[in-house]
């Protein structure tokens, strides 16, 4: 129950090949099989839940960066420049320059390849310090690498194909993140085709559900209660 090559997401955000087809001839279409039962289950009790269970901390914790950043340094040019060197110091303590920039080939591998469960982790950590601390743009992609690889990680305990995780987790992530379920569902539809919508559609609604009131963006306003 796994793709049988790289998924094709080149149209969304311009990073795989689009000759690629694999997950829309896949690991999503083995989701109408006689295993459809299990993973819908699974999908329900865990992936959805666990996703979204970190979207709400990535947001809070780079608005507080953000905010405490304002009030221990009064001058603003001097932000980015202390993030720069603790993001640089984290970069030479790990010994790789894998959890900064776009990550997009970590991106790919994870359709793949199963990698070490905390890699999300540093990557939202570098990513929440980077925008907390001044610099502007390029949260879009890191939220994807985030969600694909918090994905991949959950597929150590979920009975789930390591595609279809990392592929809910991509759009989940920035669902609840930029609180745009619809616009994501949308995009896992176009990139990895129709049999994954249901199971973006629930990662989607209960990442946007779950992530609060407050998102990536601070312009943004939620007109009614989730």
């Amino acid at each position: 129950m796994t793709c049988s090559s790289t998924p094709s997401i080149s149209r969304g955000i311009g990073i795989l090949n689009s000759s690629q087809r694999g997950c829309r001839s896949g690991c999503f279409r083995s989701c109408s099989s006689a295993h459809s039962s299990r993973i819908c289950l699974a999908v329900r009790r865990g992936a959805k839940v666990r996703t979204s269970n970190w979207v709400a901390p990535f947001t809070r914790f780079t608005h507080l960066i953000s905010a405490q950043a304002k009030r221990r340094i009064s001058y603003a040019p001097l932000r980015p420049v202390v993030g720069g060197i603790v993001v640089v110091g984290a970069v030479w303590a790990l010994g790789t320059t894998r959890y900064i920039g776009l990550g997009i080939p970590v991106i790919i591998d994870s359709f793949g390849s199963q990698f070490p469960p905390y890699e999300f982790a540093i990557k939202l950590l570098t990513t929440a310090i980077t925008l907390g601390m001044g610099f502007k743009g390029g949260e879009v992609t890191p939220l994807f690498f985030i969600g694909a690889t918090l994905g991949n990680a959950l597929s150590y305990w979920l009975p789930l194909p390591t595609d279809l995780l990392a592929g809910m987790g991509f759009v989940a992530v920035f669902a609840g993140a930029a609180n745009t379920p619809l616009a994501c569902l949308m995009l896992a539809i176009k990139l990895f085709g129709t049999p994954c919508g249901p199971y973006a559609a629930i990662a989607c609604v209960v990442a946007y559900l779950c992530s609060g009131h407050r998102g990536i963006y601070g312009s943004q306003l939620i007109e009614e209660g989730k």
